[in-house]
């Protein structure tokens, strides 16, 4: 396992203070906040930690409420709201300040046997074939280096690479408003932190670094990596349909159905590399063009 893994691993374990009460710390990120994708998958973990572990997280709904200040601890207080035969409710509140950044309702569920169908994998090529993100990021001359290095490092723990160029690497001209990324963890993990809820929280992490480029791609936007937008998670919310590893090779498929008001949905459905549908993301957010100064 890599050191940017188990960093990663030791980023998103928390510290209990308290029966149902769970403190977190963060890291710098892309952007001058805490990532939103920290939040979630911390919050998702304090979840966990209230749950019997056979029963497996198969759907969460957050907001993001205030941006988060990644030089302070984040407080996560859980909410035990039905502990059913089949299933399990937790309502997670993230604090900082005294004021609440996060709010994430999760479920979990015993296993069943049932009904079994989904949409097919859409085509792509294999992971194997395309370059790394950093090999991507360290070809584009238009980007400040700063803020290059300000990827790699938030990204260090992940190998992801785009089936297209992202939108801050080819951008002024509309394209589709469709991406795909491989994704999977930068090594394996060790035994002692290879358990289910560990893949859905990695996945849940991951899930935020690019669901909305779509949504920049349909207006040839480069993003905040090039200052054309301005932007940040409103709601996120994700479904666990089949299990699966975050260690393995991930197809993140993602489009945009809409853009208004200041606002852009993405939506997007993620397969593990024998075609299996293993989640479905959507995620809304504030994505405004910077007002032109006089």
């Amino acid at each position: 396992m890599s050191q940017a893994l188990q960093d990663l691993l030791d980023l998103l374990d928390l510290e209990q203070i308290e029966e149902d009460i769970f403190r977190g710390r963060s890291r710098s990120a892309v952007v001058p906040r805490v990532f939103g994708g920290q939040v979630a998958a911390q919050a998702l973990v304090a979840a966990g930690r209230t749950v019997p572990a056979d029963r497996p997280a198969h759907s969460l709904h957050a907001y993001f409420l205030r941006p988060g200040d990644p030089g302070a601890p984040i407080v996560y207080t859980v909410d035990r709201i039905r502990d059913g035969r089949s299933f399990t409710t937790r309502r997670v509140v993230a604090v900082q300040h005294g004021k609440p950044i996060f709010h994430l309702s999760a479920s979990f569920q015993v296993h069943e046997d049932g009904l079994d169908h989904q949409e097919p994998m859409p085509a792509a090529p294999d992971p194997a074939t395309l370059p790394t993100g950093e090999e991507r990021l360290r070809g584009y001359g238009h980007l400040d280096p700063e803020v290059v290095e300000r990827f790699l490092e938030a990204r260090a723990a992940v190998d992801l690479r785009y089936v297209d160029e992202p939108p801050y690497g080819k951008f002024g001209e509309p394209r589709e408003p469709h991406s795909q990324v491989w994704f999977r963890t930068n090594g394996k993990l060790d035994s002692e932190v290879d358990d289910p809820l560990r893949h859905v929280v990695l996945a849940t992490y991951v899930s935020d670094m690019t669901l909305l480029d779509s949504v920049l791609l349909a207006h040839g936007r480069g993003g905040w990596a090039v200052g054309d937008v301005v932007g940040a998670s409103l709601d996120h919310a994700m479904w666990f349909h089949r299990p699966f590893r975050a260690d393995e090779w991930l197809l993140y498929d993602q489009e945009s159905p809409s853009a208004y008001g200041g606002r852009g949905l993405g939506q997007a459905r993620i397969y593990t590399q024998d075609g299996r549908l293993a989640i479905t993301v959507i995620q809304e957010g504030v994505v405004r063009v910077p007002r032109a100064r006089d």
